[in-house]
């Protein structure tokens, strides 16, 4: 295996946008075999520090590479952007609107007539937003128009948040 930190370099897949999961999943299955810190055990203390680490290194990349949201975060990285949105506020007023209007939608589904119809809308409605959202960032990072792909990636940030708490949502009405 490659040693280096790089998660596209680790699975041996060009750096891009486009990954393809399945194919991911297979390298890493293979990998995480290969390198799994059972297979090392009747070895020295060293060795089996090694597989650990390098068991999660491959962890660590194939999550980063598996999720959109954070491989749009590591390839802005790779190119010299920081991805920190920690203190980022947006000026995008209808994005802004957005939000609030999914937050309202989301705080309301509990009390709706018929709540699993209505959690299903909001879960249409956030998914296909996500998944435009990764176009988005596809073509501007494509273009190396970094700012504007930072912008988009802080957007998949809460639509990727948004879409944890739907589903968090769909457990608790599961209770009900």
């Amino acid at each position: 295996m490659n040693t280096s930190n790089d998660c596209f370099e680790i699975f041996s897949i060009p750096i891009a946008w486009d990954v393809d999961i399945e194919g991911l999943q297979v390298r890493y299955r293979a990998l995480q075999k290969e390198f799994h810190p059972d297979r090392y055990a009747d070895k020295s203390d060293a060795q089996k520090r090694l597989a650990v680490q390098t068991a999660a290194i491959i962890n660590q990349a194939f999550g980063t590479l598996k999720s959109p949201l954070l491989r749009a975060q590591y390839l802005l990285e790779r190119s010299g952007v920081s991805a920190d949105q920690e203190s980022y506020i947006t000026t995008d007023s209808g994005f802004l609107m957005q939000q609030i209007e999914l937050r309202e939608a989301l705080a309301g589904v509990t009390s709706a007539d018929k709540p699993w119809a209505a959690l299903e809308r909001l879960r249409s409605t956030v998914e296909t937003t996500y998944e435009n959202l990764q176009s988005e960032f596809q073509q501007f990072y494509s273009a190396e128009k970094f700012d504007s792909a930072f912008n988009t990636v802080a957007k998949m940030q809460f639509f990727n948040k948004l879409l944890q708490e739907v589903e968090q949502l769909e457990y608790e009405l599961e209770d009900l």
